[in-house]
């Protein structure tokens, strides 16, 4: 088995991408290939088929491998509840929470496991391609580090380290991170990648040479900076704040927003605007606002209440249209209990009183993958609406003494199910769920875009498969990162001759 792994200068230069657009490649060659990432810190999951959380990053670099997301494939993920503390999955369940001191020294209880684990990949794949986590030049870190250089020396991978230039810098960082590595760490990168370019490359050829001659390591390539329909990792990206379309679809931007993966679908939509509101002053008069999932709802519910956002939703409500995914739908409903202290000391907190619903925190995490129907009398539709996707919430919700339910959920986990899901108020505008990923079924997101679409006098139009269109794009990223680097001298690295 031949492996590789990608390695950055700093969190968001493009290690993410860049595995997916391997793993593809690979895919392309005819090698069975895999992606690895022993510990991912991000607030966007995904839920396998037998019910474990992974991170989402592994899944679309799964995909583009031609594999079904499995949490082998991501045995830790780190998810924030605060700046200090997070919720630690490992093998896709909850292990507990720490804060960050506790963790530096937890993290060794996991290397074997790790080890053994990417063991039992090796006599699976032809190639593992895998992906280091923020830099490998943290060195207050070093010491029980498990997904940088830690993990690389624990499985003998050689490492390519990237570098953004569109940040600036790129040079010191690559030389810097390289000059800050021990000996033996130095040894195992074989080459550097340059990402995210503009302009004229033959102007950055000097800089190439020069960074070459500094670090006695070839540079593999550099890759431009593209745009394409495929999800971004986690919080660190920039999301869009401006209408650029006629249907303005406006996302409240919680401080502990989770899975906004949730509404890539609703982008690639003709004629749909998708942006992230962060105050009163950006909210302007949207077609459709959607308070989405969040790992901490009652703290951003206080956000809501003190950023003047709070009182803007409810204004809105009396002539605007709400959809809320997870955390966002629990919000909506008139009270909120913690009586287990699972997000807060607060025993309660009042909602937004606009579902009727009440929420109660459990200590028990649900975690499931789900089909399900949304009833055709609940949306004014002639026949009822196929949906899937998965839940990641620690709450139970109720329906009160008025309202309907919004989906009759049929499958769970694989098996036969039968339970309802969500809520539609009385009036029609407001719908809430905790199934995230609701949106990626071609008819939900049809029906809702199509009414949309409606009220405003746009020609309705046919949506198109989620699934197609981020096929074709994992193939246009492919061919764009094959024809910048050199890939010759990558199979050389693994020891493949190609």
């Amino acid at each position: 088995m031949a492996k590789i792994m990608i390695q950055g200068t700093a969190s968001s230069v493009g290690k993410s991408i860049l595995v997916t657009a391997l793993c593809r490649i690979f895919k392309q060659d005819g090698y069975s290939v895999c992606p690895y990432k022993s510990q991912n810190m991000s607030l966007n999951s995904y839920i396998t088929l037998d019910g474990k959380e992974m991170g989402r990053a592994q899944v679309l670099q799964a995909y583009a491998a031609g594999l079904e997301p499995e949490v082998y494939m991501n045995p830790i993920l780190l998810k924030p509840t605060t700046d200090k503390n997070c919720q630690i999955i490992f093998n896709g369940e909850v292990y507990g929470y720490s804060n960050a001191k506790e963790y530096h020294n937890l993290k060794v209880k996991f290397k074997d496991d790790l080890k053994s684990a990417f063991e039992k990949l090796e006599n699976q794949f032809d190639i593992i391609v895998m992906e280091g986590a923020g830099s490998p030049a943290e060195i207050n870190l070093r010491d029980n580090d498990i997904v940088n250089m830690g993990m690389a020396e624990l499985i003998d991978a050689p490492v390519l380290l990237v570098g953004d230039i569109d940040k600036g810098g790129v040079f010191a960082s690559l030389l810097g991170t390289i000059m800050l590595l021990s000996d033996s760490e130095k040894d195992r990168v074989k080459g550097t990648i340059i990402n995210k370019f503009r302009g004229d490359i033959s102007l950055l050829k000097p800089g190439v040479d020069s960074l070459e001659e500094l670090t006695h390591r070839d540079c593999l390539g550099v890759v431009p900076y593209f745009k394409l329909d495929l999800e971004d990792e986690d919080g660190a990206v920039d999301l869009n704040k401006n209408i650029t379309d006629k249907i303005d679809i406006a996302i409240i931007r919680l401080p502990h927003i989770s899975n906004f993966t949730d509404f890539d679908a609703l982008s690639i939509e003709p004629d749909v605007s998708v942006r992230y509101v962060e105050a009163v002053t950006e909210f302007k008069t949207p077609d459709l606002v959607i308070i989405p999932g969040t790992k901490n709802t009652l703290g951003d519910l206080e956000y809501l209440k003190k950023s003047g956002l709070y009182n803007k939703i409810r204004e809105y409500e009396v002539n605007g249209k709400i959809i809320g995914i997870c955390g966002g739908y629990q919000m909506l409903g008139k009270v909120l209990e913690d009586p287990y202290g699972v997000e807060t000391t607060l025993e309660s907190m009042e909602g937004l009183d606009i579902l009727p619903i009440k929420t109660v925190f459990e200590e028990k995490k649900i975690t499931t993958r789900v089909n399900g129907i949304i009833a055709k009398d609940l949306i004014n539709n002639d026949t009822p609406l196929s949906i899937y996707g998965y839940e990641i919430h620690m709450g139970k919700t109720t329906l009160l003494d008025e309202g309907k339910s919004l989906i009759n959920i049929n499958k769970s986990n694989n098996e036969e199910a039968n339970h309802l899901d969500g809520v539609v108020n009385n009036k029609g505008n407001v719908m809430g769920t905790y199934i995230h990923g609701v949106f990626d079924g071609v008819e939900f997101r049809q029906h809702i875009i199509n009414e949309l679409r409606r009220d405003k006098g746009i020609e309705e139009k046919v949506s198109m498969a989620y699934e197609h269109l981020r096929e074709k794009e994992l193939d246009k990223l492919a061919d764009l990162v094959r024809a910048s680097i050199d890939m010759n001298k990558i199979y050389k690295i693994m020891g493949l001759n190609r």
